[in-house]
């Protein structure tokens, strides 16, 4: 039974707090947040304390501490947690400054404990297969790769300005996924973006809608669409064209229901959020993390591909700020 903290009690917090608590082979011991009274709700759900501080956590006998408090304190709590020897699961980004990402990989990269950073769409059924198929070569070498993620909704402005701007908040995803699903790093990328949506991202430094076209070092080619609205529902999607085929990881219905009537085909639609679409990945991820603590074998995003897939954003957004493409610098420590 793996001992867990978590550090945040808003959205995601609750998220995780619940799928820890369901977990047969886990056991949500602590809650942390810095307003207590949503960490004493979210605590008296599951049957946790409430932590007085963060130093409570890192001397009590936990294992694991989950991060999804503000991205502010992702960086602090990460390296805390490596020190105190816990396994971390940790949402992304781990900061929205390079060089302080930089210093906490520096500071982890030997630490003998599991450190899992939240890409979840990782464990999507779909897009395991996507990649399971380009690793065998059942369609050649690739050539052509595509990935959409248009949200229903922007987020509030509130969280735009504090969110990093879209391609470290909502890309970062695709750029983890084009990376995992071809085992290639890119080694460019252009970027163009506009408001589209709501003057207000506009105002606030940020865009509601973009393209880019990555460089895969094979000589393939990524385009990556986002948009802040989705009239229709979340709609997330993968297509991988190769020299002898294609995959696809199609959008996804609520149901796979269809109604034939008169001239009409008429079929359920889409989820109304990217968490409705992305729920069961969340108790996946967590179930590696587990897994490793006890010492099976499991794979997920580790802090390396957390900073690899940042190092992208960064990129986009000097192509969006310059309007031209950009060479992509990456850094392991040493």
């Amino acid at each position: 039974m793996v001992k867990f903290a978590l550090f945040g009690a808003g959205f995601i917090g609750s998220i995780h707090g619940a799928n820890i608590a369901a977990h047969p082979r886990a056991e949500l011991q602590y809650v942390y947040d810095v307003y207590p009274e949503a960490a004493e709700k979210l605590a008296a759900r599951h049957g946790a304390k409430v932590a007085s501080s963060p130093a409570e956590i890192w001397t009590s006998e936990v294992e694991a501490v989950l991060i999804a408090s503000s991205t502010n304190t992702h960086a602090d709590l990460l390296s805390a947690a490596v020190e105190a020897n816990k396994a971390v699961y940790c949402e992304k980004p781990i900061d929205l400054d390079i060089n302080r990402v930089k210093a906490v990989v520096q500071e982890a990269h030997r630490a003998d404990v599991p450190i899992l950073i939240g890409f979840s769409r990782r464990f999507d059924h779909n897009h395991q297969g996507v990649r399971e198929a380009v690793q065998k070569g059942e369609i050649g070498q690739v050539e052509l790769m595509h990935l959409t993620t248009r949200g229903p909704q922007p987020p509030p402005i509130s969280y735009v300005k504090v969110s990093g701007g879209q391609f470290r908040d909502q890309t970062i995803h695709m750029f983890d996924l084009v990376r995992w699903i071809t085992t290639e790093d890119p080694v460019e990328v252009y970027a163009a973006g506009a408001v589209l949506i709501d003057p207000a991202i506009g105002e606030a430094g940020d865009i509601d809608t973009s393209m880019l076209i990555l460089r895969l070092p094979g000589g393939g080619l990524c385009h990556i669409d986002n948009s802040r609205r989705s009239a229709y529902g979340y709609d997330e999607r993968i297509e991988v064209f190769g020299s002898e085929g294609m995959v696809q990881s199609r959008r996804k219905p609520t149901r796979e229901v269809s109604l034939y009537t008169g001239t009409k085909v008429i079929s359920d639609g889409l989820h109304a959020g990217w968490f409705e679409r992305m729920e069961p990945s969340f108790g996946l991820a967590l179930d590696a993390l587990i897994k490793a603590v006890e010492g099976e074998e499991a794979e997920y995003p580790n802090l390396l591909d957390g900073l690899q897939a940042q190092m992208i954003a960064e990129a986009a957004v000097k192509s969006l700020q310059t309007n031209q493409p950009v060479k992509i610098k990456y850094w392991e420590p040493n």
